[in-house]
């Protein structure tokens, strides 16, 4: 029980753990972003065109007492396509413009992490330093923590 306390203790003090849980945080201001663009754009111009606020009531009917519905997969559909056009548009396509300018030496790497990132490792610190381990920034209890792989799509 306790190899399995130690592994998860280990696994939380990672530093991709803390930058999934920016990412997370960061996902979730992001569909706030995208679903007032669906709500306050999109679903106004679908109700202009098909006289409902969404696709769901388009194209059903019933088949001995069974309603079926396939307008509610085409806004399904759709707003998958909006959250996934708006994610590429808006997050992959400046990251990798960023990297290639990056990499042609047009923009210097950033020198050290970001304020909101040494803040985490300061917490973490903190809490490892409660659990009777040692807390040294950037050095998780297995040793230092590995930079995050990059991303590119």
């Amino acid at each position: 029980m306790k190899n399995v306390l130690d592994g998860f203790k280990e696994f939380i003090m990672r530093g991709n753990v803390v930058d999934l849980a920016v990412g997370i945080i960061i996902g979730g201001a992001f569909a706030k972003v995208v679903t007032a663009l669906t709500e306050g754009i999109l679903t106004p111009i679908i109700a202009m065109i098909f006289g409902e606020p969404n696709l769901d009531a388009v194209g059903r009917f019933t088949l001995n007492g069974a309603h079926f519905l396939p307008g509610m997969l085409l806004t399904a559909l759709i707003n998958f396509l909006i959250i996934a056009a708006a994610l590429y548009f808006f997050v992959v396509v400046p990251i990798n413009h960023l990297q290639k300018l990056r990499k042609r030496g047009l923009i210097e790497e950033p020198e050290g992490p970001s304020e909101d990132v040494l803040l985490l490792q300061q917490i973490r610190d903190l809490l490892v330093a409660q659990n009777g381990g040692q807390g040294t920034s950037g050095h998780g209890p297995a040793g230092p923590v590995p930079p995050a792989p990059p991303v590119g799509y």
